[in-house]
């Protein structure tokens, strides 16, 4: 037994004292049979223990913090070990004296002495025997006291109610360690591991809940039965504690949903942002406070902020909707309400901007300073909505620029360009997750000012879904007498717009809703003429793209002819995003010279723009001869501008068909029959012979079959087209002509007029053939544009027949009979 180093538990808890020992877990009967048949020595050295009690068999550490306590245990370490253990009576004494313990005590071995960094030591002490103090032999260095046994009566081996007793103290035990959410579940190896009957009422004596007083009263019993059910009414008692506590923790418990679990997981974080100096709700809210109050808002809007806010203050930080109501806050506070930027109506300088910035567009730019003039004299915003309409790359966006900047405004686009969600002009409820206002407030916010420039960019281009109409939604935002309180549904509140100055842009004004057309008025921005485009290349075009490449006017220079060689010969548009792409391309080659330290030419020459650009693409867009009957020059406009259409016609024996074919739209194929039919009716007007008619049949085609046309326009060259045809004679040379036609034999006007009358120059065409209703669109065109052109204007069609077709018959007429 003595060489035995004993493991088990201490106050609930397992420890394990020496890791290189032979571990055994509990006391054994053998060992417990040689422990009662020791003999107590006369006389002991006293340890008073301050908050427990020791019990025969048992082992628990003490810790020792008082001098006298920690000479005896080193000196009993020296010696043979064995010391008296006694509770005190008291536990505040720090020096007890003999009557300050209790008499019954036990005897104990000190199985392991262990010191402490902070002069402390513990020691692990095992119980032996029950001991009584008899009488005092000293009480320094430390109580030491003659003591006798206690002699403890044990039932008898064949005791069926004491096995009874301690089987109840094993099950108690074993429930209450599943009971106690403190006591290790390894504790139930123990017990269950307990053979000896006294061991086990001393183990769960000394392990149980119990003040030392009553650990004290079952120390004392003799009657180890006594003790046994004593125990056993203990452990009931504290078995019921159990019960009810986990009784009632269950019934008001509560299961931690994900919310509250946020909840705290932040208020830890808050904590922590707290102890980090970070900012908690109260400084937010402070600052919103503050805020709010710097702001310039009138009474209805103020009111509303202070409702919202308090708002706030009373909402759960982790609830869902906090974070929607502290954005909606946030965006509030950021909105520049009633803060204005001063305009600078100076007209001068505008259309000094206006002029920097543009080469051209006289009409646009004298359009926006009579706009800007009109402002100026009623110092407010209430007048119609510009819409900018044009084909792509003439400068509608950079006009609004350029007027932001005059007028020393903020310029704030957005592009509307297949917009399909009405809540991303008006918002979205604060009721939806992801709620946001529409683009139109959130602009507002970015540009800091309540009056900035707003360019609504390819407005023609907004579509519609099943989640609203955009467009529709616009319509408040576009009209001077409603939108000086905008209704935006995040915002909540009318929001004034009417220091607002709008500019919209379209490529074209077909596709626009009637109703938002008719809130602006729209200015026509045409293409650009060959003259035009050379110089905005020169002034503008070339050393912006010199700059972005990294070069300078020493490195790089071109010519007017060059320039003019790479818009005729690269570039089919009206505006000249195509011309920069192309002398970008011219200029990179220049700079890879550059960086490779290769010898290059420092003005571009025309034999440059070939090997850089490659062999002229389009210089198919000129005239052709009149050899043939049958072809003729007609005039279209294209979403990229003006451009030239050659109809053919070809006659071959049959019954009397027409086929169409160029990929051509369904006005254009009514206006080739609306043409047959005319010349049917009226054959003896054109000396044909009607039978003629009907035995042949007639091909009609429009080059460049893969792109589509449709429009109709080209009437009347369709008609003059099969007139050339049917009688084989020549149409003018150098002729082309636009216009519709009717069956009655009218001529009526078309739309695009600049951008043909500048195609028709750039394919060399001297005369051209218009409805008399056009000659006031000629009228507004410059006249250096209109030098070398002759223009006819009709009213019938057999006007148009007597100017194109001639007398003369083509080379190799066909006889047609």
């Amino acid at each position: 037994m003595s060489n035995h180093k004993i493991l088990t538990f201490d106050n609930l808890s397992l420890q394990e004292f020496d890791t290189e020992a032979d571990l055994i877990p509990l006391l054994t009967p053998e060992d417990e049979a040689e422990m009662t048949n020791e003999e107590l020595p006369d006389s002991l050295p006293i340890l008073p223990l301050r908050n427990t009690v020791l019990f025969p068999g048992v082992v628990i550490p003490i810790t020792a913090g008082r001098d006298k306590s920690i000479k005896l245990i080193n000196e009993a370490n020296a010696g043979n070990k064995i010391i008296g253990v006694v509770a005190q009576k008291n536990e505040e004494d720090e020096d007890p004296t003999i009557n300050d313990i209790n008499q019954v005590g036990t005897v104990a071995r000190i199985l392991r002495v262990l010191k402490m960094p902070d002069g402390n030591i513990t020691v692990i002490l095992q119980g032996k025997k029950r001991f009584e103090i008899d009488s005092v032999i000293s009480e320094t260095p430390y109580i030491t006291a003659k003591i006798k046994e206690c002699p403890e009566k044990r039932p008898g081996k064949h005791d069926t109610e004491f096995s009874t007793i301690v089987d109840s103290i094993k099950e108690l035990a074993i429930e209450i360690i599943k009971e106690s959410p403190n006591i290790p579940t390894e504790a139930t190896f123990a017990i269950k591991n307990i053979e000896s009957q006294s061991f086990l009422i001393n183990f769960v004596s000394s392990n149980m809940n119990l003040s030392v007083e009553e650990k004290q009263n079952l120390l004392v019993m003799n009657v180890l039965k006594e003790r046994a059910l004593e125990t056993l009414r203990y452990m009931n008692v504290e078995l019921q504690k159990l019960e009810l506590k986990n009784d009632i923790q269950s019934k008001v418990r509560f299961d931690l949903d994900q919310q509250q679990r946020e909840y705290f997981l932040h208020q830890q974080m808050k904590t922590i942002q707290e102890e980090l100096g970070g900012v908690s709700n109260e400084q937010e809210f402070e600052e919103m406070r503050t805020k709010g109050k710097a702001k310039k808002w009138d009474d209805k809007t103020s009111k509303h902020f202070e409702k919202e806010f308090s708002k706030l203050q009373r909402m759960n930080p982790q609830a869902p909707d906090f974070g929607i109501q502290r954005n909606y806050l946030e965006l509030f506070l950021d909105l520049p309400w009633s803060v204005y930027s001063k305009d600078n109506f100076n007209l001068k300088n505008a259309q000094k901007v206006l002029d920097r910035d543009h080469f051209g567009l006289e009409d646009v730019k004298k359009r926006m300073i009579e706009h800007l003039a009109v402002l100026k004299l009623r110092n407010d915003m209430k007048s119609p909505i510009i819409c900018l309409t044009g084909p792509p790359g003439v400068g509608k966006t950079s006009i609004g620029k350029s007027v932001a900047e005059a007028l020393g405004r903020e310029y704030v686009r957005i592009s509307l360009g297949g917009l399909r969600d009405e809540a991303e002009i008006r918002g979205h409820r604060k009721t939806y997750i992801g709620a946001m206002p529409g683009r139109i407030i959130q602009s507002i916010k970015k540009a800091q000012t309540s009056n900035p420039v707003f360019i609504l960019d390819e407005i023609d281009k907004l579509s519609t879904s099943h989640q609203g109409d955009p467009s529709s939604a616009l319509l408040e935002v576009l009209d001077p007498e409603q939108n000086n309180a905008f209704y935006d549904n995040f915002l909540e509140m009318g929001y004034d717009l009417s220091k607002v100055m709008f500019i919209a842009t379209s490529n074209t004004m077909s596709t626009i809703q009637p109703a938002l057309k008719d809130r602006m008025e729209v200015i026509k921005m045409t293409g650009y003429t060959t003259e035009e485009k050379v110089e905005i290349a020169r002034q503008h075009l070339f050393p912006k793209q010199l700059k972005e490449h990294g070069l300078t006017s020493k490195d790089l220079t071109i010519g007017k002819k060059q320039l003019e060689k790479i818009v005729e010969g690269y570039t089919r548009e009206s505006g000249v995003r195509s011309l920069e792409q192309k002398i970008a391309q011219v200029i990179r080659n220049a700079a890879k010279s550059v960086a490779m330290e290769e010898e290059y030419n420092t003005k571009v020459t025309d034999e440059d723009i070939v090997k850089v650009l490659g062999s002229p693409k389009l210089e198919r867009d000129k005239a052709e001869g009149n050899d043939v009957a049958g072809v003729v020059t007609g005039l279209a406009w294209t979403s990229v501008g003006g451009d030239i259409l050659f109809i053919e016609s070809l006659i071959s024996k049959g019954k009397g068909t027409l086929t169409l074919t160029g990929n051509l739209g369904t006005v254009m194929k009514e206006s080739a029959t609306i043409a047959l039919e005319y010349i049917k009716a009226n054959a003896e007007l054109f000396g044909l012979d009607q039978d003629v008619l009907t035995k042949y049949n007639i091909h009609l085609h429009v080059p460049e079959g893969a792109t589509p046309k449709d429009g109709p326009s080209a009437g009347i060259a369709m008609l003059t087209s099969m007139i050339s045809l049917l009688t084989q004679k020549k149409i003018k040379k150098g002729i082309a002509m636009t216009g519709e036609i009717t069956l009655r034999g009218k001529v009526l006007p078309v739309g695009g007029i600049k951008e043909k009358i500048l195609a028709a120059k750039r394919a060399n065409i001297k005369e051209i053939i218009l409805c008399h209703e056009n000659k006031s669109d000629i009228e507004e065109i410059k006249a250096n544009y209109l030098e070398g052109l002759t223009f006819h204007y009709v009213k019938e069609m057999s006007e148009v027949i007597d100017i194109a077709v001639t007398n003369q018959k083509v080379k190799n007429a066909k006889t047609i009979a």
